[in-house]
């Protein structure tokens, strides 16, 4: 029996938090609402390589920053999580291309991946089911009042995403879409 996929388009997920001030998110990989190069998949296209990110404006006083991606078209109640990365520090303002390697070389010193909704602890890149909608995958760049969150490489990402609520000083967004 086949399954449709027909459902609403989820809600722009940001939207749904407290509001905080943003500041600017940028890539060279990516273009904001636009789709993502076949690389950055996790598709028989793609190679699972994360996008280089770059962000600045953040409020004076960020003590550090935490980035993810999240896909809020999977096929589920909860969404998607494709990457979490905690423990940057305030001096940190860019990720390379490739820093999402799951043996965690690409990231700077302290930095550290979760454990995805693929149970990787690094990038997985876009892979929405074949037919199915558009999917948008946002990169949040959190500016944080703390540098160290109480969260460990074994905190899910939707519990670090509740956590990042309530120590956002202020937020980066950049959408790509991907559909197969």
């Amino acid at each position: 029996m086949a399954t449709s996929l027909t459902r609403p388009v989820a809600p722009e997920p940001y939207a749904l938090l407290p509001p905080v001030p943003s500041f600017t998110v940028t890539s060279t990989d990516w273009v904001h609402g636009a789709p993502i190069p076949d690389v950055h998949t996790h598709t028989d296209a793609g190679g699972g390589v994360s996008p280089q990110l770059s962000w600045s404006g953040f409020p004076e006083g960020t003590a550090g920053f935490a980035v993810n991606v999240f896909d809020p078209d999977a096929p589920g109640v909860a969404g998607w999580w494709h990457w979490t990365v905690l423990g940057l520090r305030p001096d940190v303002t860019s990720l390379d291309r490739d820093a999402g390697r799951p043996d965690g070389s690409g990231l700077p010193a302290g930095a550290f991946h979760l454990r995805g909704d693929d149970a990787v602890a690094g990038y997985v890149g876009s892979a929405p089911p074949p037919g199915d909608q558009v999917h948008r995958y946002y990169v949040a760049v959190h500016a944080l009042d703390t540098a160290d969150l109480g969260l460990t490489p074994d905190t899910p990402p939707g519990a670090a995403s509740c956590v990042l609520v309530f120590h956002t000083l202020a937020r980066a967004v950049l959408m790509g879409t991907y559909q197969r």
